[in-house]
């Protein structure tokens, strides 16, 4: 996403009047969700979309219907006609219930369910990375092109309040030129998690994890990396890392000349942050992409600057359901296309590449 500076701060101010907006703009009924896999990240989404004026849940899709509708069901009041598996999610085509779905599957299953999304006629708000390959996110988007629906990829820190201002701050001076940015991303993941599974994956901690402090700092820049450098590590003896990497460390040079040095790891007691060094100041978020609120303090040109994030946990969540509502009902498109996420797998092919484990 590309903006001059003008309409970033308009942008920006926008979003931090989102609460203060009427519902969905005055539609006649709100954007209606079906969630697609009812696992943890699915169960945040539909808390937060029962917050929203602009959006609701009115379908369910699982592999285990039986086990997990019952629950959100009940909480969401979903009729049992819009509730589907897999094998028959191609019936949510006729489901005038369903305007869009949010996508919170394992990594090797984005690519399949967007598409097939888009081909009965659902708009799609897809969970981050995109897919496993650059060749999958283009499928994405000539699909949802050709269907005339929208693809929008739940990077959900671009539409918080706080790291706009950072943005904001970043881009306008504040600090000077931007030189550098450090950050990283690191939690210690226990056996059985699909993410743990290179076939559900596409890969380790660079996928899950890396992509936060990645794709921040491509927004911020608004540069693509024009080089990278990267060593991947397994250190420790453990049967969760026989199929992904364990840690990964890497660099990006911008056309520019910004140097970017970021990390991630699925097996380190770690935090979640980014500092953005410029000529005459810093700017440092931390933590930066949890649930929990976000943080941000630092040195700018007028003195120092501590603010932090008053949400709670499905915040970024709803801000970022409530975009997609206003895009299909204005006719634009997200800030977080599918442009964006194809941005996003562009760059880490590159890392892998360079790391010697290229994943395309």
């Amino acid at each position: 996403m590309s903006m001059n500076r003008r309409s970033f701060v308009k942008v920006a101010a926008s979003t931090a009047a989102l609460s203060a907006m009427p519902s969905f703009a005055l539609a006649q009924q709100p954007l209606r969700f079906a969630a697609v896999g009812l696992g943890q990240i699915s169960d945040i989404f539909m808390k937060s979309v029962s917050q929203s004026t602009k959006c609701k849940v009115t379908g369910l899709v699982s592999g285990h219907v039986a086990e997990k509708a019952p629950k959100y069901k009940s909480l969401y009041g979903v009729q049992d006609k819009s509730i589907y598996n897999y094998e028959t999610f191609a019936e949510i085509a006729h489901d005038q219930n369903i305007d869009a779905v949010y996508i919170g599957l394992p990594n090797s299953m984005h690519a399949e369910y967007t598409i097939r999304a888009a081909k009965a006629g659902k708009h799609v708000l897809c969970e981050k990375p995109m897919a496993i390959s650059s060749e999958e996110c283009r499928a994405m988007i000539d699909a949802c092109k050709k269907a005339n629906v929208k693809l929008m990829i739940a990077y959900r820190v671009h539409y918080d309040p706080i790291w706009l201002k950072v943005k904001e701050l970043a881009r306008s001076g504040a600090i000077g030129e931007i030189q550098e940015f450090q950050g990283g991303f690191r939690a210690n993941f226990k056996a059985g998690q699909w993410r743990l599974d290179r076939k559900f994956s596409g890969g380790g901690s660079l996928m899950d994890l890396g992509i936060y402090p990645l794709n921040a700092i491509r927004w911020i820049a608004e540069e693509e990396p024009a080089s990278f450098a990267a060593q991947i590590a397994t250190k420790i003896p453990d049967s969760r890392f026989a199929s992904v990497e364990e840690s990964i460390e890497f660099s990006l040079k911008m056309p520019s000349g910004v140097l970017a040095s970021a990390g991630s790891s699925y097996g380190v007691d770690g935090d979640n942050d980014l500092t953005i060094y410029g000529s005459d100041g810093h700017l440092r978020i931390s933590p930066a992409y949890g649930y929990q609120g976000v943080r941000f303090e630092g040195e700018t040109k007028t003195g120092p600057i501590d603010e932090t994030s008053k949400g709670v946990m499905p915040y970024q969540f709803t801000l970022e359901a409530d975009h997609l509502a206003d895009c299909i009902l204005n006719k634009t498109e997200p800030w977080t296309s599918g442009d964006e996420g194809l941005k996003d797998l562009l760059a880490m092919e590159g890392i892998y590449k360079a790391a010697g484990t290229p994943i395309a």
